[in-house]
C-alpha cells in the first residue's frame, strides 16, 4: 500500500478476502501501515464446513476465483503479522435473516429495490443470492468477523 509504517490508527476489511489468495502479505502489509496497539476488524465469508460451495456467489463465479478460507487460515495469517485476536464471533444466523429478508422485500415490491446488491452483482443477483443462502444454510461458510490488535 502507498502509506507510510505505522501511517493509522485502525484498519477494516469487508468482504475482500474471498478474492486474497495471499492472506500472510494481506495481514503483514496491514500491519505495517498501523501503529502499534491499533485495531484492524475484518468481516468476510470464511469456511465454516465440509463440501463443495455451490457456485456462483457475490465474490466468485467459479471455485477457481475464489480465495474463500477458513477462520483459522485467518488467525494464522493475523498472528505472523504480528496481531493478536481479541474477538472472533459468527455471523451465520445474520446472514441468513439478511437473505430472508432482501428476498422479503423484493417479493413484496415486485423487484429489487432501486438501489442495493443486485446493482454491483449484476443479472445474476438472484442466483447467487440463492446459493449464497444455500452455502450459509448447509454451514459450508458463515461471514465472520474477527478483531485483532497489532501487539
Amino acid at each position: 500500500m502507498p502509506f507510510a509504517d505505522g501511517a493509522f490508527d485502525g484498519a477494516y476489511m469487508l468482504h475482500v478476502g474471498m478474492n486474497v489468495e495471499d492472506k500472510t502479505t494481506l495481514c503483514a502489509e496491514v500491519s505495517r501501515v498501523l501503529r502499534s496497539g491499533a485495531m484492524f476488524g475484518i468481516y468476510d465469508v470464511m469456511r465454516t464446513g465440509d463440501g463443495e460451495l455451490t457456485y456462483p456467489v457475490h465474490w466468485a463465479e467459479t471455485d477457481a476465483a475464489s480465495a474463500v478460507r477458513e477462520p483459522e487460515h485467518y488467525k494464522e495469517a493475523l498472528r505472523a503479522a504480528g496481531f493478536v485476536i481479541v474477538r472472533e464471533r459468527n455471523r451465520r444466523d445474520f446472514a441468513i435473516a439478511f437473505f430472508e429478508q432482501l428476498r422479503a422485500t423484493a417479493a413484496a415490491s415486485g423487484g429489487p429495490p432501486p438501489l442495493g446488491l443486485h446493482i454491483l452483482m449484476g443479472k445474476t443477483t438472484p442466483i447467487k443470492v440463492k446459493n449464497m443462502i444455500e452455502n450459509v444454510s448447509t454451514g459450508r461458510v458463515s461471514p465472520v468477523e474477527l478483531i485483532a490488535r497489532k501487539a
